[in-house]
């Protein structure tokens, strides 16, 4: 019976110390392959909004993760922009380690952790990051407020998320979940199978149809 009741008591220290993470922030691109949020341009146009119960969401922040391959290829400053205003992404801070969370901004709310930003990436090398606040500090509402990024690189690849805070939380408590990530400008190489592979279904297509 004691032993039950250490347990309960623990358990609900937790339950006091964490406080809730929401993922109800979403990040639509517009133009991509197969419904993943992949961009062929630069500049590219976001929608950003969020899900009823996330509904204000508060102190928006733009979080951008590039390789470093992408991060050596640039020729000029990352941008965005909206219908009033636009900001010039200026700091970027490099990340190595798997198991760190970033942005620092938002380790004691909600983040990623390099690992899985890496991983959607698709890159071994380090990764560099840059955390801004955007979109004039207005709230986050479920109507759809658009935004434009422009990555002038040479090797392009940048990834997208937003952060915002819910409530009364004093840490960023809210974000773009860490599966729908938004890709800027993929690789040439991934253009150049993805075109092959439709080109490829559109002759078998008209090859069956003449049979």
């Amino acid at each position: 019976m004691r032993k039950e009741i250490i347990v309960f008591a623990v358990l609900a220290l937790l339950v006091i110390a964490i406080q809730p993470v929401f993922a109800t922030i979403r990040l639509d691109p517009h133009g991509s392959y197969y419904g993943e949020p992949t961009m062929s341009s630069s500049p590219a146009t976001f929608q950003v909004y969020v899900k009823p119960a996330g509904n204000p969401t508060k102190d928006p922040h733009i979080f951008l993760v590039m390789t470093e391959t992408s991060y050596n290829s640039l020729t000029g400053d990352v941008t965005v922009e909206w219908d009033d205003g636009s900001i010039t992404i200026t700091t970027w801070t490099k990340a190595e380690t798997l198991s760190d969370k970033v942005p620092l901004g938002a380790d004691s709310g909600t983040g990623y952790t390099v690992a899985l930003l890496k991983d959607h990436l698709k890159t071994t090398e380090p990764i560099y990051w840059a955390f801004e606040s955007f979109l004039g500090g207005q709230d986050l509402t479920t109507t759809p407020v658009e935004f434009t990024v422009t990555l002038p690189s040479d090797d392009p690849r940048l990834m997208i998320y937003v952060l915002g805070k819910t409530g009364d939380s004093q840490v960023f408590n809210n974000r773009v979940p860490p599966t729908q990530p938004g890709f800027v400008v993929p690789e040439i190489a991934t253009i150049f199978i993805t075109a092959s592979s439709m080109i490829a279904l559109g002759a078998y297509a008209y090859k069956r149809k003449k049979q």
